[in-house]
């Protein structure tokens, strides 16, 4: 029979990115580690899909945050929602947003650059969310510029934990984070080549794998309801233009919404994806 000729997957990216989280058996860390290059290309097929496009310097920070905020995620319980906005002081303020759960398995996000308020230092506003339990909120201040060492920061004030952040090779990510009895001398020095090459020096066990994808699942319709209460801010607009452009503050995607979506004779345009 003649040799089988096995397909080129070489190209093929997966729709999302799979979260590993590991234990380190005698450092008593929590290893969580993924490749965020399927997430991110979500993210670029979104600003394309709805026409947007950031500054090189801010896109490059969004998306660490992204991939270090994701593994947060699976360091915490499964029925959580979590938001966080940090907002970034300098010439031209920035607010980064991302949110995301373990239960939906998808992570969202977007950059505020207009009518940000400008703070004195950076700030990372962090929100709780889960059902039946009262909303926790955190704040704390950024030290520096780099998002490595903000998540290091909100673990030890927010989350009363020594953790450590890394990224690996290309769009490799990895957080390090304390477990009771942890060894704290081995978790400070730790680098990012350790980190990498960790499944050869260290006795390690996976624990389980969650997977991730960039999606918001905003639409015109449901954002309408929030435009008929506030029709009479937009009247004058819907009268001499007969439509009102709308962004979902999510992800910020863009709706035009008519008068006739307003009265529902008209269903508007797709879901975001």
């Amino acid at each position: 029979m003649p040799e089988q000729i096995q397909p080129d997957d070489s190209h093929f990216v997966a729709e999302y990115a799979t979260v590993q989280s590991i234990f380190i058996r005698q450092r008593n860390c929590l290893l969580l580690r993924a490749d965020f290059t399927p997430l991110f290309v979500g993210y670029y097929l979104h600003l394309m899909q709805h026409g947007l496009r950031n500054a090189e310097a801010e896109d490059s920070l969004f998306k660490e945050l992204l991939a270090f905020f994701t593994l947060y995620l699976v360091s915490r319980p499964w029925k959580e929602h979590h938001a966080w906005t940090c907002n970034v002081p300098g010439e031209r303020p920035t607010n980064y947003f991302v949110a995301g759960s373990s239960l939906t398995e998808d992570v969202v996000g977007r950059i505020f650059t207009e009518n940000v308020r400008k703070e004195e230092t950076g700030m990372l506003y962090a929100q709780n969310i889960c059902a039946n339990r009262d909303t926790h909120t955190s704040v704390i201040s950024l030290p520096g510029a780099e998002v490595e060492r903000w998540i290091e920061e909100f673990f030890q004030h927010s989350e009363q934990r020594q953790a450590r952040a890394f990224r690996c090779r290309g769009d490799e990510y990895a957080l390090v984070t304390a477990e009771p009895g942890a060894d704290f001398d081995w978790l400070t020095e730790l680098t990012a080549d350790q980190v990498a090459n960790i499944d050869n020096t260290e006795q390690i066990k996976q624990l389980e794998t969650r997977r991730f994808t960039f999606r918001c699942g905003c639409s015109a319709e449901r954002i309408l309801p929030t435009i008929r209460a506030m029709q009479k801010d937009f009247a004058d607009l819907l009268s001499e233009q007969g439509i009102v452009r709308v962004s979902c503050p999510r992800c910020g995607a863009h709706y035009d919404i008519t008068t006739e979506m307003l009265t529902g004779t008209n269903t508007g345009p797709d879901h975001c994806h």
